[in-house]
């Protein structure tokens, strides 16, 4: 027995032994270089490629199996500008043979020196990295359907690998060149190099990344793992940091689980404070973004927590820093083929005109001529992904300030689902008062649908106006109930439908840019009743009283009244928003005191009616002939002789004062926008 474990030893030992000496022989008398041109022939037809091995190749077997090349160059198909689509300076792999036997990996090095790759885009779309593998003559044949097995393996197993260990792993002087010959666009990412410290399951792996875009620096830094026993499975932690051009800075930590099977992400992302416009500047790119405050975009910071896995995901504890503001905010979003979406959103304080363009500079003829031009047909909107779309969110913010117009103190709730989203509530304050508001928007149909109900109260008018349309027509604090319906998604369409009621009551307050007192004063002159007096382009009011309903694009107003202590003013008509044309009728009538607006004993005067038609535009004013006479004769005129020259007008503008109509026309103008 002890005779026969002796000889196996001796056999065994001696067996290992040869196959040590042959590993360590034959490669040096193997002449592998005269295999080059076999494999340049094997892998130029399996790749469709023509290859070409230009320096030495190697090969060892003991104690470390490895390959070395240099020199390599895969070239690509005709037509392209760069001969070569990839190409290796030198490429060296050594492994440790007797350790895979128990599979343990021991790598010695991994270099891959000066490799380059090129990807070109020719005029007519085709790319360069299309067709690899292709070969020209018969197809290949079809595979055989193989019969699927029961597979062997037991869940869990993970990969076949004990350990790993790698001494030395570098890739450097790496290029990537991007060419786009339609665009005329050519990138270049240079001097790439990436380095691997620590490499194994039970340590964090030290990585090191740097690179040159068109010779501007990028990097990356930062450890990976302990990767575990089983690669993929488990928690691997991260942390790594971003720099690009010494402008920007990224760094992300926490945590991956199980990346390989359920991945679920916890992680902390933070880009400390930078420029983007020193971005673009570093970039050599001008500014995508016009704005109208050059100086604006010139400060961000971002930090936020993000959590979940590929179909839900979380941001929390979200801090967003834009020049002087600062915005606070979570978002939740789940079940992305229909998003369940919810937010929680917090602003202190924003200047939005500093990020809008700047105001166009072409002329008024360039405009109009624009304006002209037949617009195009507008396509359908396509409102599936609203109606897939589930929705939760607040906003809030302490100040906001819009074109010219400066509202505080901002809550907003929007719900929706199934294509029905909800406003309510809107609440702000703006101008010493406050404004709430609630509606729908409905998209369920082809056609959207939507309402709103707005209440203002003692809401100061004047400076509102006068910043937001950089107009000044009317004065005063308002009180509002409006509440409208609509339908359609183009302008033209929601004027047609537009629908509702509202009531405007203004107090305390005066028109602006229109004398009413002086145009009553000029007719009581013309009837030789009182001089003329100087005009004045403002008329007070006490109360300005405006009720109206929409239907189909047709706002009414049945009597909208001014008081004033000199005067009354009754209005009545139509302003037709779809043909933008205006039918009103003015009735003034004259008070000889200003004692309290419920005094009637001691008010006389005239009746002066006038017709208001025409367009937006172009208003159109015109004196009342019947309605004067009628009035004139109530009023007790004994010689209608005085109304000649209004009756030889025919009822024109003849008879109008010239000031007085621009005074109106001009009003008319601010009301509605134009």
């Amino acid at each position: 027995m002890k005779k026969a474990i002796k000889w196996t030893a001796i056999i065994g030992g001696g067996f290992i032994v040869l196959v040590i000496a042959a590993l360590l022989i034959i490669p040096m008398f193997v002449d592998i270089q005269k295999y080059k041109p076999e494999i340049e022939k094997k892998v130029a037809e399996a790749t469709g490629r023509p290859f070409n091995l230009g320096g030495d190749l190697s090969l060892s077997l003991f104690p470390w199996a490895g390959i070395s090349l240099s020199d390599l160059h895969l070239g690509n198909p005709s037509g392209f500008t760069e001969k070569d689509f990839v190409t290796i300076k030198s490429f060296e792999v050594r492994i440790k043979l007797l350790p895979l036997i128990s599979k343990d990996i021991q790598v010695k090095r991994f270099i891959l020196k000066g490799p380059r790759i090129v990807l070109e885009r020719l005029k007519d779309g085709k790319g360069n990295w299309e067709g690899i593998g292709k070969q020209s003559g018969k197809p290949a044949p079809t595979p055989a359907k193989e019969v699927k097995r029961p597979s062997k393996k037991k869940p869990g197993m993970g990969l076949p690998i004990k350990s790993l260990a790698v001494g030395e792993f570098a890739i450097t002087e790496g290029n990537v060149l991007w060419i786009d010959q339609a665009k005329g666009e050519r990138k270049e990412v240079s001097d790439i190099t990436l380095r691997l410290k620590d490499v194994s399951f039970d340590r964090p792996i030290h990585l090191a990344l740097s690179a040159n875009l068109d010779g501007k620096p990028l990097s990356l830094e930062g450890t990976v793992g302990p990767l575990g026993k089983e690669p993929g499975k488990g928690i691997i932690p991260l942390d790594i940091v971003i720099k690009v051009l010494k402008q920007l800075n990224i760094s992300l930590k926490g945590k991956l689980t199980d990346p390989a099977d359920k991945l679920r992400f916890d992680l902390a992302l933070k880009v400390s404070p930078f420029s983007p416009r020193k971005l673009m500047e570093a970039l050599g790119q001008p500014f995508p973004v016009k704005t109208t405050d050059p100086k604006a975009l010139n400060s961000v910071a971002l930090k936020l927590n993000l959590k979940g896995d590929p179909q839900n995901i979380s941001a929390s504890d979200g801090v967003l820093d834009l020049d002087d503001s600062k915005l606070t905010f979570s978002v939740r979003a789940k079940e992305f083929s229909k998003p369940d979406v919810k937010f929680d959103l917090n602003l202190d304080k924003i200047d939005v005109d500093r990020y809008l363009p700047p105001p166009s500079e072409k002329k008024p003829e360039q405009a109009e001529k624009k304006a002209a031009a037949p617009a195009p047909e507008k396509k359908k909107t396509d409102y599936t992904p609203l109606r897939k779309l589930v929705l939760e969110g607040t906003i809030k913010a302490g100040e906001i300030k819009a074109h010219g117009a400066k509202i505080q103190n901002i809550n907003m709730k929007i719900t929706g689902k199934n294509g029905l989203f909800r406003l309510d509530p809107l609440a702000l304050n703006l101008y010493q008062g406050d404004m709430s508001s609630k509606g729908t928007f409905d998209v369920r149909q082809d056609i959207p649908k939507s309402n709103m109900e707005l209440r203002i109260k003692q809401v100061q008018v004047g400076p509102l106006l006068r910043d937001l349309m950089k107009k000044d027509f009317i004065e005063g604090t308002v009180k509002a109930d409006v509440d409208i319906r609509m339908a359609g998604d183009d302008a033209d369409r929601i004027k047609r439908t537009l629908n509702g009621k509202g009531d405007l009551l203004f107090n305390d307050g005066a028109i602006v840019g229109i004398d009413l007192a002086g145009m009553v004063r000029n007719v009581k002159a013309t009837f030789g009743l009182a001089e003329k007096g100087a005009k004045k382009p403002r008329t007070d009011f006490s109360e300005l009283h405006a009720p109206f309903t929409i239907k189909n694009g047709l706002v009414h107003t049945p009597q909208t009244s001014m008081k004033s202590p000199l005067f009354r003013v009754l209005v009545a008509g139509d302003a037709h928003l779809v043909k933008e044309s205006l039918d009103f009728r003015v009735e003034p009538k004259v008070v000889t005191t200003i004692k309290g607006q419920g005094d009637t004993k001691q008010r006389s005067g005239i009746m002066v009616p006038v017709l208001i038609s025409g367009t937006f535009s172009e208003p159109k004013f015109r004196p009342d002939l019947e309605g004067m006479l009628k009035k004139g004769i109530e009023e007790g005129i004994s010689d209608p002789s005085k109304l000649k020259d209004i009756f030889k007008s025919g009822g024109k503008e003849k008879g109008e004062s010239k000031d007085s109509k621009e005074e109106v026309k001009g009003l008319l103008k601010g009301l509605f926008g134009k």
